[in-house]
């Protein structure tokens, strides 16, 4: 029989490893149908930075917003369910972006994918144990820089949205603070220990 905190632990598990999956449709369906414009033969852009005087403002592609998700959701999948499942699912995470990109875009995104996840796990296994938040900042630096060197240069042959791409999955990952912050926390109070 399962104790309490190990319950908890898989029952949060899936939860993340649900929502890391559904990151890979979402982040590939945005880019080609959500934005504030969309390039010709080329993505749908979000803005990251706002325009100001003299300045038009930095845009990014949009599905940088939910890589940059993923980034952190694959960190607390290896947190609940252990870095074995982690990379199994990044695994699997790469066929489902190869399966799921439109023809252009497969070997970016599942190069990408495989590649910048990869990268965060590396960071983050490390430094976990001791440091999660520190942990999860930092490997979604990594994956993030990885993800947006790997997917612009295969999926366009040009960097010229770097910056946006960077700024944009930044974003999601500084975000995520807050949350890591309180599950830390929770899980030092319920004796909630990393898989």
């Amino acid at each position: 029989m399962m104790h309490a905190p190990d319950a908890r632990r898989l029952a949060e598990g899936l939860v993340f490893l649900v929502l890391f999956a559904l990151t890979i449709p979402a982040a590939n369906w945005l880019i080609q149908h959500a934005g504030t414009a969309c390039v010709p033969r080329g993505p749908c852009l979000v803005p990251v930075l706002p325009a100001l005087p003299g300045w038009s403002g930095l845009s990014a592609p949009s599905g940088v917003l939910m890589v940059g998700v993923a980034l952190v959701l694959r960190d607390l999948v290896q947190r609940r369910l252990g870095v074995l499942v982690a990379a199994a699912a990044v695994l699997v995470g790469a066929l489902i972006s190869a399966f799921l990109a439109p023809p252009a875009l497969v070997i970016a995104s599942a190069a990408a994918f495989l590649v910048s996840e990869m990268a965060d796990l590396a960071v983050y296994t490390p430094l976990a144990r001791r440091r999660m938040v520190t942990a999860v900042v930092a490997s979604g630096l990594v994956g993030l820089v990885v993800d947006s060197l790997l997917f612009l240069w295969l999926a366009f042959g040009s960097l010229d949205f770097l910056a946006g791409q960077v700024v944009g999955k930044a974003w999601m990952v500084l975000l995520s603070i807050p949350f890591m912050v309180w599950l830390r926390r929770r899980d030092e109070r319920l004796g909630l220990a990393p898989a």
